[in-house]
């Protein structure tokens, strides 16, 4: 099924490049969102191939009406789609948009697929099996989150405090609430942030890791950025919606990384509230528990 999605999401990508470029027709969405033609032309063609590779599985998608989500708290199953993240860069024509599916089960991110049309990038992950990037048509090359560079003296610094660093720092028991202060080598650590939506917060983390690279980029790329370990963290706490994060979310946590509420839990889908709130990713989860416990 997998590859299945994956082709999909090009099939989509191929058509929203058919308005790249040109001049468009923008409609302001009810939050002030920008919608094109392009959003609504790949909308269509994902809902329909997805009915037709399983009429069973219903889809919420970011242009759903609301007759097509009334149901949704009663599905167990479903797939999550945004058709077009990062209208704003399409418009822009910064080519940073992305095409993104996911399939939920039980409120957890099982299969996702993000493609990145300008550049003919897809990323996609399936739990339990693993994530990948393919670069147009290459063969797929596996992608893994990169254990966060950290200071010399943490080793010490934990002996001292009767800890020992597990060998895998990504292993969940690593998230844990603890008094012990940020050890990263800031020089090494790179953060990556929204261009048009970072918040308060972001300021905040950027001040604790003021020698850090920090990067700005557009649309679900940023969680990308950490799944393949070309990033360390990357925080949002501007909203987003449930359909922006869930196919980045399936990728992250199979490159072995993990998407977090502040409150240090995994995010859950199909909430009463489609939004989301603020959520840290990370490739290591001894550094995403020691961010969360400095920012709240």
């Amino acid at each position: 099924m997998l590859n299945a999605i994956t082709q999909i999401a090009r099939e989509a990508g191929v058509e929203i490049l058919k308005f790249y470029g040109g001049e468009l027709d923008v409609e302001a969405k009810a939050d002030d969102s920008p919608l094109t033609q392009a959003d609504r032309v790949a909308h269509t063609l994902i809902c329909g191939r997805l009915r037709e590779l399983d009429g069973g599985i219903p889809v919420l998608s970011e242009e759903s009406d609301e007759a097509e989500i009334r149901d949704r708290k009663t599905w167990k199953r479903f797939w999550l789609v945004d058709p077009l993240d990062g209208t704003k860069e399409f418009i822009k024509q910064t080519g940073e948009f992305t095409v993104n599916i996911a399939l939920i089960e039980e409120g957890v991110p099982v299969m996702g697929v993000i493609h990145v049309p300008v550049r003919g990038w897809t990323y996609f992950a399936e739990k339990g099996t693993g994530a990948w990037k393919r670069i147009g048509d290459k063969p797929k090359e596996p992608i893994r989150v990169r254990a966060a560079p950290v200071a010399k003296d943490e080793g010490k610094m934990m002996k001292d405090a009767g800890e020992s660093p597990p060998a895998d720092a990504n292993h969940p028991s690593r998230i844990t609430d603890h008094e012990s202060s940020i050890t990263a080598s800031e020089s090494r650590l790179a953060l990556v942030a929204s261009r048009d939506h970072a918040g308060p917060m972001v300021k905040q983390l950027l001040e604790l890791f003021p020698g850090a690279d920090a990067m700005s980029m557009g649309s679900s790329l940023k969680f990308c950025l950490v799944a393949e370990g070309e990033a360390d963290l990357y925080l949002r706490d501007a909203p987003t919606m449930e359909w922006d994060v869930a196919a980045a979310q399936s990728i992250v946590e199979a490159a072995g990384g993990r998407v977090l509420t502040l409150e240090k839990a995994p995010l859950r889908y199909n909430k009463d509230d489609l939004r989301n709130p603020a959520l840290l990713t990370a490739g290591d989860s001894a550094l995403a528990a020691r961010v969360l416990d400095s920012l709240t």
